[in-house]
């Protein structure tokens, strides 16, 4: 790699992660999310204004920059790179929720005075193929990871990921009350981010 002559310290340590990661070591890759998570789930959940969507993006964007690896170019920082990934498929998740939201209610500009029911509104639940394969790289990137995790929030995580159920969907599949699936599945996600957070370093 033709390394840039303005490449920080910092950088250039990335730098050497990436060629590591590239040549297999998994460690690597976790030291990689483990400088930057903190940093891309903040800065997402000021995008998104919601935990759980931020969370999920942030190891959206790291599949898919992990993924992608071998496109790095050290023309640039890694970091500015992995921003730009997170940024991108921020907005295209803020646009396509935005087209996915339909409403159903399709009088209330007809009514005349306080309209009496709130308008209602459906999520549609198609999968987009690319989002699909992100999510499932980045869950087989952090397999190992997942893999420490009790059984139960292991199979949350492989259902809401791996498989894409909806928490309706989860709740039908375990026999559990939504609401504790919700509960669950935010814990599992807990866990798992405190377990990346506390990888050991190489």
């Amino acid at each position: 790699m033709e390394v840039s002559a303005n490449l920080s310290d910092k950088a250039k340590h990335d730098l050497v992660l990436v060629e590591q990661a590239i040549a297999g070591n998994q460690k690597s890759y976790a030291e990689l999310l483990d400088r930057y998570k903190d940093a891309i789930y903040f800065m997402l959940l000021k995008m998104v204004n919601n935990k759980s969507d931020a969370e999920d993006l942030t190891i959206e964007a790291f599949g898919k920059a992990f993924k992608n690896i071998q496109q790095y170019t050290p023309s640039y920082a890694f970091s500015t790179w992995l921003f730009k990934i997170a940024t991108n498929n921020c907005i295209d998740f803020i646009r396509k929720k935005k087209a996915n939201l339909i409403s159903i209610d399709q009088t209330s500009e007809d009514l005349e005075g306080p309209i009496s029911s709130p308008t209602a509104h459906l999520q549609s639940s198609n999968l987009d193929p690319e989002e699909q394969l992100i999510k499932e790289q980045s869950i087989k990137l952090i397999q190992d990871v997942v893999g420490t995790l009790k059984p139960r929030y292991r199979r949350l995580i492989e259902l809401r990921y791996f498989r894409e159920f909806s928490y309706e969907e989860i709740a039908e599949e375990l026999s559990l009350p939504i609401g504790t699936v919700k509960a669950q599945l935010f814990r599992a996600r807990e866990l798992l981010f405190n377990i990346l957070k506390n990888s050991p370093h190489q």
